[in-house]
């Protein structure tokens, strides 16, 4: 199994988990609320997107990554047309960034 389709499958598991936020907005609103422990940008989101998520990251110091397409994150959750999620709970993001960085985490 690729590392996107493990990521995918984590994502889908953390959304009827009710672990995730979608869409722009939301994640500003749940990321200053300090409910984010990490970022997911599309790579094919726009650039002004990405600049918005990557200052929102810093200013709250949460890990950003710009992985998986748009059709992908989309997929992954069940809807449609995302190119930001937000991942609430430490337990998926810490396996998210395990896959990202190439070790499987165990538990």
């Amino acid at each position: 199994m690729s590392d996107s389709a493990k990521i995918c499958g984590l994502i889908g598991i953390a959304t009827k988990a009710g672990k995730i936020v979608a869409g722009t907005d939301a994640c500003i609103e749940e990321i200053q609320k300090g409910k984010v422990k990490l970022i997911l940008v599309a790579k094919d989101a726009s650039d002004r997107t990405r600049k918005t998520f990557e200052e929102e990251a810093k200013k709250y110091q949460i890990t950003i990554y710009t992985i998986l397409s748009i059709e992908e994150l989309s997929k992954a959750m069940g809807k449609v047309n995302k190119a930001v999620i937000g991942i609430k709970d430490i337990g998926f993001s810490k396996k998210v960034i395990s896959i990202i960085n190439g070790g499987e985490m165990i538990g």
